[in-house]
């Protein structure tokens, strides 16, 4: 058994390393753990992948699903455009999008509910002359505090419900963490909203008209004479013949009076063919010089162009956009080049901001990573799609526009009646979430596509793989070892000291691992910890919930945090000037709030 032990905290350590590093995903050094642990005969050979049927993992991706069908459904985006009244002055920015999102965040996923709230904070920002620095940090705080009103608020409840229904105690309810919960998030977000958002970083904007991307291409036409070499060759021959001098976009095609827009770059060009380009001057020169394609507007093809329109109409229905990469994008480490995004996206790329730059290499040399901010141009009924398609966030659109809310009562309706299932325990958690998503698709909220695509593999694979190696920290005697030698401080420390000290550590914890994680390794010490008291184990079950789910001390801790860094230009030491003093208000909070609602002697 001591041998089991050393080598459990040995490959438990080097997984907490991985975490930390964060050169792999995640889901993968979670995989890595999954497969040690069982390679080693530290989890039985049938209890491997046992996780994948685990009911705290189908109901992550039930929530996952039922989120993105709320938002398809306008339910949130009602809210949303109602906060563009607010009016301008910050303080009442921050509590009221704070507030909203942390509300929205305990009914939905909290990452979700905050990629829906970042445009309104960015449009905000920019609209008051204001960097969006001042509130997306806020927002992201307020999103994880939200997590903690109700059992589906976020990942690590869910799995504490799950461990308390193994005390033989039955799981937490849905509404069993609000008392706690909505103790930490009025007092969170008040703090938020007084003092601390002026502990933020104030970053300029990078432009002077509040846009993050200065664009300075210009939209040409240009004619293709008989005489031009690239006359009978692809557009894609014509791009690539500037590839090493310039960025080009052909962004429409002028063929005898027809129009099309986003022609494909295997597209043959004939004579007399007009081209919309958006280039900067100095790709344009290079393209004329070395093309032999001539202006639109000279002499020699006037005629040609008569039938044309004018540039600025034959945009058309081509819009702009900025995204943000997610973290499970497609696009993360991969460049626009290897993934062919005009062909199998209908998107261009026109420029890339890192960590609130714009980046000035060439766009086909950038690999993204998390956070990039990508400004995107397409057609304006198939965008958001592509977006969608590649795990990218809208952060916010040239013109500024919310869209009206479809079938709000419909998918309303068939969310609170999965609630009320709950709630009544009238069905199991996972089964009523997961027919109220059934419900959603089969309803025409969400496309059975979109379903699918909106359950965040990564996360499913993390609680997956973490569950069997949390269960063999039990089984080998880890969690007594490391609650015992806790305990040993229980000699000289009251009860409401030694909560404190768990939430502390599993807090900290959750800043340099995934949350889930997190609350997958810290459940069941807590649970050993209370054993050994002779308490209960719901208030240590409680302190390990919310310290999960408190990461306000580093971008890396969750991914709401990760998210906003790239759109506040934030750098990383730049969480805790805002993140400690929250931090420790939570738990002067939290820890007499669990004590009253939850006691030791329960």
């Amino acid at each position: 058994m001591i041998g089991d032990q050393t080598l459990l905290f040995a490959i438990l350590g080097l997984t907490l390393a991985g975490f930390a590093w964060g050169r792999l995903r995640y889901d993968v050094v979670a995989l890595l753990a999954l497969l040690a642990t069982g390679l080693t005969g530290l989890v039985p050979p049938e209890a491997m992948f046992s996780g994948l049927s685990h009911p705290a993992v189908i109901t992550v991706a039930a929530v996952l699903i039922l989120s993105r069908a709320l938002l398809n459904a306008g339910v949130i985006d009602l809210l949303a455009r109602r906060l563009t009244r607010v009016g301008d002055r910050p303080a009442v920015q921050v509590i009221t999008l704070t507030g909203v999102v942390a509300l929205s965040s305990g009914f939905i996923n909290n990452v979700g509910a905050l990629a829906l709230f970042m445009p309104v904070a960015v449009w905000m920002a920019r609209h008051t002359g204001r960097s969006p620095s001042f509130l997306l940090m806020p927002l992201a705080f307020g999103s994880l505090l939200g997590g903690t009103l109700t059992l589906i608020g976020t990942p690590p409840n869910i799995i504490i419900a799950a461990y308390r229904a193994d005390t033989g105690a039955g799981a937490f309810g849905m509404f069993d963490f609000l008392p706690v919960g909505l103790a930490i998030t009025l007092v969170g977000v008040a703090f938020i909203a007084l003092i601390g958002w002026r502990l933020t970083p104030q970053r300029d904007q990078a432009a002077d008209d509040g846009e993050l991307f200065e664009i300075e291409n210009y939209l040409t036409e240009l004619w293709v004479p008989e005489s031009s070499r690239y006359a009978g060759r692809s557009v894609h021959e014509l791009i690539e013949s500037v590839a090493d001098e310039a960025d080009v976009m052909v962004t429409a095609l002028l063929r005898e009076g027809e129009r099309r827009r986003m022609p494909s770059t295997y597209e043959v060009l004939q004579p007399g063919d007009i081209l919309l380009v958006e280039a900067d001057s100095d790709g344009l020169k290079a393209l004329l010089e070395i093309t032999g394609l001539e202006l639109a507007g000279s002499e020699s093809n006037k005629s040609s162009e008569e039938s044309s329109e004018e540039p600025g109409e034959s945009s058309g229905e081509l819009t702009l956009s900025e995204a943000i990469v997610a973290p499970n994008s497609r696009l993360v480490g991969a460049s626009a080049v290897a993934l062919d995004l005009r062909e199998r996206y209908g998107v261009n790329i026109l420029a890339v901001a890192r960590q609130g730059k714009r980046l000035k290499q060439r766009l086909s040399h950038i690999r993204f990573l998390p956070g990039d901010i990508l400004l995107l141009q397409g057609r304006e009924e198939s965008l958001p799609d592509a977006m969608s398609r590649l795990g990218c966030l809208p952060l916010a659109s040239r013109g500024f526009h919310i869209a009206r809310p479809r079938r709000v009562a419909l998918g309303a309706g068939i969310f609170a009646t999965g609630l009320v299932l709950v709630a009544f325990d009238l069905l199991p958690v996972a089964t009523a979430l997961v027919g109220a998503a059934v419900a959603m698709v089969i309803a025409g909220l969400l496309p059975s596509d979109d379903a699918y695509r909106a359950i965040d593999m990564p996360v499913i694979v993390l609680l997956a793989a973490m569950l069997p190696v949390g269960q063999a920290l039990e089984t080998t005697g880890g969690s007594a070892l490391i609650a015992e030698a806790l305990l040993g401080m229980a000699d000289y420390l009251p009860s409401f000291m030694m909560l404190a000290l768990l939430m502390v550590a599993v807090m900290l914890l959750s800043n340099i691992v995934n949350n889930a994680a997190a609350a997958v390794l810290a459940a069941p010490i807590g649970i050993q910890i209370a054993q050994g008291m002779n308490a209960s184990p719901d208030p240590f079950l409680m302190a390990v919930a919310i310290g999960a789910s408190c990461a306000f001390l580093t971008p890396i801790g969750h991914q709401s945090n990760t998210l906003v860094m790239a759109p506040g230009g934030y750098q990383f030491g730049d969480y805790w000037r805002m993140g400690l003093p929250l931090s420790l208000l939570v738990v002067i909070v939290a820890v007499p709030m669990i004590l009253w609602v939850w006691p030791m002697t329960g």
